[in-house]
């Protein structure tokens, strides 16, 4: 049994597939070729903003966000411990601080209030109201990177309310959420920018690493545009600013083009079969927690995701599964605030109990838009 089945969506697609690769194959532009605009033009209406800029992976999304919004030493920018290292590598890799706030525990995502928390204590330079890094106390807050975890998207109203209230920016990390909804506006609608993955395992995938900037502003989208292109100005060989090799290949548009034909059917389909999964789970495991949706919210469902009571029956659970033949996974096992990449910045175990308690305690189960029922039913009577 495959933990995400992209076998069944090749079979089908592949006629496509081919005859869209063919077609790069044939006018031979794999740089930044007819499918890249394309692809943007495609995903831009979609989501609703003005601009998309493809770049070449989800990290070089946000990173190119950052550049674009002018971060670096000396700025400090808040996010979430409990998400993959690319949310918080992106901020120490411009020389900024990273400054971790705790999750809320139903939803996983990002605590408003611990934000402000937070804010109040990097004012005061107090770090008995929240746990900061020592570098951070002579630095400037610029913003906050939101993650949209699993699929459900951060509480933006909150979020960009209080941003606009302090002067920050919002970047919205839709690494795992392209094709949920909040209140009926897309994912990578919100904050001041958004950056999406198409790492092949994402509910919108291609056949290696690509990404995409989505902006209103129609400076910040020439500046990625810039950025991307080794900040490159009018013409190849003049460079205005320091910029990044982060284009999207032609080849990956040309796969996602083929994909997104049946993108939206598979976002119906993700529903079903994560409604599926809960209607099982109540009668069989109730004491199993799933990630809460919020009210308006469609979760894009990238993951199915659950709490187990403890961490021992987490344990158990996924050695049950591996002897059924089921594969799970756990996203994520260590918070940021406790990877070695982090060390200097001074954050102890107990600092952020919300996202180390999750760690301890989540489990993932297979899940893609070809999940059948019976192997559901398998799944969940194995549990």
């Amino acid at each position: 049994m495959d933990f995400i089945d992209l076998k069944s969506q090749q079979q089908r697609l592949r006629p496509l597939l081919e005859e869209r690769l063919r077609a790069v194959l044939d006018h031979g532009q794999y740089i930044l070729g007819p499918e890249v605009e394309q692809l943007e033009t495609t995903l831009a209406r979609y989501v609703g903003t003005r601009h998309a800029v493809g770049c070449a992976s989800g990290t070089d999304a946000l990173l190119l966000l950052l550049m674009a919004l002018d971060v670096g030493p000396g700025h400090a920018v808040l996010t979430t411990p409990f998400t993959f290292i690319a949310t918080a590598e992106v901020i120490a890799l411009l020389g900024a601080v990273p400054v971790f706030v705790d999750v809320d525990p139903e939803t996983f995502n990002l605590d408003p209030d611990k934000v402000r928390l937070a804010l109040e204590a990097l004012k005061r330079g107090d770090r008995s109201l929240h746990p900061l890094p020592q570098a951070a106390m002579k630095a400037s807050v610029r913003g906050l990177i939101a993650v949209d975890l699993f699929g459900v998207p951060a509480d933006y109203a909150e979020l960009e309310s209080l941003a606009e209230e302090e002067g920050l920016f919002v970047v919205e990390d839709a690494a795992q959420s392209f094709g949920a909804t909040m209140h009926g506006v897309p994912a990578c609608r919100f904050g001041h920018g958004a950056a999406t993955s198409f790492f092949p395992a994402k509910p919108l995938g291609g056949y290696g690493d690509g990404g995409m900037c989505f902006s209103n502003d129609d400076a910040m989208a020439e500046k990625l545009r810039s950025l991307r292109v080794h900040g490159q100005g009018s013409h190849r060989y003049e460079h205005v600013r320091v910029g990044i090799n982060g284009r999207l290949d032609t080849l990956q548009a040309a796969v996602l083009l083929a994909k997104w034909s049946v993108f939206e059917e598979e976002c119906r389909r993700r529903q079903e079969v994560a409604a599926r999964y809960i209607g099982l789970l109540e009668k069989v495991r109730p004491d199993l927690v799933v990630q809460r949706i919020p009210d308006g919210v469609v979760s894009a469902w990238a993951q199915f995701s659950l709490l187990a009571p403890t961490p021992e029956e987490r344990d158990a659970i996924r050695s049950r599964l591996q002897k059924a033949g089921i594969p799970t996974a756990v996203y994520y096992p260590v918070p940021l605030h406790l990877q070695p990449a982090f060390a200097h910045l001074g954050y102890h175990a107990g600092d952020f109990p919300v996202s180390e308690d999750l760690a301890r305690r989540i489990v993932s189960l297979p899940m893609h838009p070809y999940l059948e029922p019976q192997v559901q039913e398998h799944i969940v009577q194995s549990l």
